[in-house]
C-alpha cells in the first residue's frame, strides 16, 4: 500500500480494534486504534494514535520500537556496505510515499545475512513509524513533516560511519538527527528545496 491508503486505514480504523495491515506468512505487522490513552501520552490526540504490533510466528503481538527498525538498517549496510546507495533510494521512496513492498523490489538481489527482520517487515514498519508521526506528533515540531525526525536517523543509520552504539546513543537522549540528512525536505528550514534530487544529503 501506498502511504496515502495505508494512512486511510490507520484513520479508518475503529477504536478499540486491533487488524492485520501485512502478513509474510512467517511475521504479521498489526494496529490497534486505543480509545483511551496512558497518562504518558495525555497530551496526545486521541482521533490520530495508534499502535503498531509485531507478531513473529505463533509469538503474542509485541509493540517494536524504533530502535528495532534502525539497527536492523545499520546490520544490513555494516555487513554490506556496497548496498548503502540502494537501501537510502528504497527507504527514501517509502518517506515520498510509494508502497514500501514497490520500494524494496531492486534490493531482493542483495542476500543480507545480518539483520533483526525480514526487509518487507522493515518497510512495512518504516511506514507505519512515518504515518506515527506526521499524523500523531502532538507538539510543535522542527521538521516539517513531522516524520522527518524518524526518517532523518533512517538515512542516518544506513549512511553515517559511526558505529552502532554512538548513533544510539544520540538518538536514545532525543537528540534530532543531523541537519544534511533533512534541511533539503524540510518545510520550514531555510534550505528546503522541493525540487532536490533524489539522495541530496550524499551529493
Amino acid at each position: 500500500m501506498t502511504y496515502d491508503e495505508m494512512r486511510k486505514i490507520v484513520l479508518d480504523l475503529p477504536f478499540d480494534t486491533m487488524t492485520e495491515v501485512y502478513n509474510n506468512g512467517e511475521q504479521a505487522i498489526l494496529i490497534y486504534r486505543p480509545s483511551t490513552l496512558s497518562e504518558r501520552f495525555k497530551n496526545y490526540d486521541v482521533k490520530t494514535n495508534f499502535q503498531i504490533f509485531l507478531k513473529i510466528g505463533s509469538d503474542r503481538p509485541f509493540r517494536p520500537n524504533h530502535l528495532r527498525l534502525l539497527i536492523d538498517l545499520k546490520l544490513r549496510t555494516r555487513e554490506l556496505p556496497q548496498a548503502k546507495e540502494e537501501l537510502l533510494i528504497a527507504f527514501d521512496k517509502i518517506f515520498y510515499g510509494e508502497n514500501p513492498l514497490d520500494a524494496i523490489k531492486p534490493l531482493t538481489h542483495i542476500r543480507f545475512t545480518q539483520y533483526i527482520n525480514p526487509l518487507d517487515i522493515t518497510a512495512i514498519l518504516a511506514q507505519l513509524f512515518i504515518i506515527e508521526q506526521n499524523i500523531g506528533y502532538g507538539s510543535r515540531s522542527t521538521f516539517d513533516p513531522p516524520s522527518l525526525y524518524i526518517h532523518g536517523w533512517i538515512r542516518t543509520f544506513i549512511e553515517s560511519e559511526q558505529e552502532i552504539d554512538q548513533i544510539v546513543y544520540r538518538i536514545c537522549r532525543n537528540t534530532p538527527p543531523a541537519v544534511k540528512y533533512t534541511c533539503k525536505d524540510n518545510k520550514i528550514h531555510p534550505k528546503y528545496n522541493p525540487n532536490a534530487p533524489l539522495l541530496w544529503y550524499i551529493n
